[in-house]
């Protein structure tokens, strides 16, 4: 926190994914109480593949965790897209990106992402089996409520728990019986997908020569009756996995369970459909669902909407998604940082400098993600040609100009250094208050360890 800071507002961190952990990661940095309230009765490191880039890497880097984290990953150099038959239908280029934005993109297994994170995280800092069934605000504090009749408060709720997220349907549910709540944060989400995930154990490189070559592969297969499913190259001789059901807005309507947590129930189904898949790495998708360990499949319902309301009294939300999510942690973590107290007034500042520089840059993140995705893995007749136009006739200049704008906006934490731009592209300059030195003692004390 700045040196002016007399009193430093305790932090209530609802959910521990990655977003959660981030948050907790860089409050432990700078001596900020705080602790994380899981409703999970274990902390399991589910999911598939992921993907990093130069969007988050300079913060891993102030962490000094970057190292670690290549350690567990590797770069992929294209994205390969075929369809039910393996029949090609085109790659896009990834080889520029060093040069360009000054990182590779990298792809991991995100259960080892999870692992890496957590371990800088404090045991005794972590409750698991929380499940937050209400929350209030009274007496100038944040109170949460839970299911084994437990009660916690402190100076700041942040809700890290998720698109469907306890934090924020609870705080909504006040807002609105106040008259206070937009009434677009209580329409539904938009149509969803339901994705089943899994990382397959070690396998033979033999079977899959693929291995030998030192990266990464992201090969996805654009299927019928809107199925999608992709096989990826990771470390370690690892495949990780998904099967992707893009549903009607009917189908998405009569569904009778949403959950955006990654769990392992009701997964036998989508497994029998997916038996006889082709597997761009060869043989069949059933053959790698077969060589994954049933606790690593995990299936979720995956929706996704802007909500307008970020926060309220002492009650802030971050979103949901990877590096979204982590983005998110590290704006709030520099806007608590700047606190110069606990008091309403200065909370309030700081959840509305949090907004004002994430919310334009989550909502374009959103629509240019929806748009990839429609052109990606879209069914209809101009989604099938806008991909093959774009896998196989914009130039590569042309796409390597694009792909430069998403990775303009890295927001890097505010009590450490800079890390300066490697590439050749512009970046956005930094938003908000930096210590730039003014603060030595604390700076020290911050540092990575």
């Amino acid at each position: 926190m700045s040196s002016q800071q007399q009193t430093a507002p305790s932090v209530l961190i609802a959910g521990g994914g990655l977003g959660g952990l981030m948050l907790a990661m860089l409050l432990e940095c700078i001596d900020i109480p705080y602790h994380i309230f899981e409703r999970s009765t274990e902390l399991k490191a589910l999911g598939s593949a992921m993907t990093l880039n130069a969007c988050i890497f300079p913060v891993f880097e102030q962490l000094g965790l970057l190292d670690d984290l290549m350690k567990i990953a590797s770069p992929f150099k294209t994205v390969d897209l075929f369809h039910a038959d393996m029949k090609k239908i085109g790659s896009s280029d990834m080889s520029h990106l060093k040069e360009t934005v000054g990182y590779e993109s990298v792809l991991f297994a995100r259960p080892k992402l999870y692992e890496l994170m957590l371990k800088r995280v404090p045991a005794s800092k972590i409750s698991i089996g929380k499940k937050i069934l209400r929350t209030e605000e009274k007496e100038g504090k944040a109170h949460i409520y839970c299911s084994d009749n437990t009660h916690y408060e402190g100076d700041i709720l942040v809700g890290a728990d998720g698109a469907y997220s306890s934090v924020r349907q609870s705080l909504y549910r006040r807002m609105d019986e106040e008259g206070i709540l937009p009434k677009s944060d209580l329409e539904n989400f938009s149509i969803g997908t339901v994705l089943m995930v899994g990382v397959a154990k070690p396998q033979d490189v033999e079977k899959y020569p693929q291995f030998k070559d030192g990266f990464s592969r992201f090969l996805t297969v654009i299927g019928t009756n809107n199925r999608n499913w992709s096989a990826l190259v990771t470390p370690n001789n690892e495949i990780c996995w998904s099967i992707a059901v893009l549903l009607s807005e009917t189908e998405a309507k009569d569904q009778q369970f949403r959950n955006s947590e990654w769990g392992s129930e009701s997964n036998e189904m989508m497994i029998k459909e997916a038996q006889d898949y082709l597997c761009p790495l060869g043989g069949t998708m059933g053959e790698i669902i077969e060589a994954t360990p049933k606790h690593l499949i995990s299936k979720v319902f995956l929706e996704e909407k802007l909500f307008k309301t970020w926060y309220h009294g002492r009650t802030v939300l971050i979103g949901d998604g990877a590096t979204n999510a982590m983005q998110d942690a590290v704006v709030l973590a520099n806007c608590i940082f700047n606190m110069t107290n606990a008091s309403s007034t200065s909370t309030t500042g700081a959840f509305k400098e949090y907004y004002t520089q994430r919310f334009s840059r989550a909502q374009w993140h959103l629509e240019r993600s929806a748009d990839m995705n429609r052109i990606l893995f879209g069914q209809k007749i101009i989604e099938r040609i806008l991909r093959n136009v774009m896998f196989n006739y914009v130039p590569n200049s042309i796409l390597k100009k694009e792909s430069a704008k998403s990775f303009t906006y890295r927001p890097q934490i505010a009590w450490l250094p800079l890390i300066e731009n490697r590439g050749i592209a512009p970046t956005d300059a930094q938003e908000g208050k930096r210590m730039d030195g003014v603060d030595k003692a604390r700076a020290k004390s911050a540092a990575p360890v």
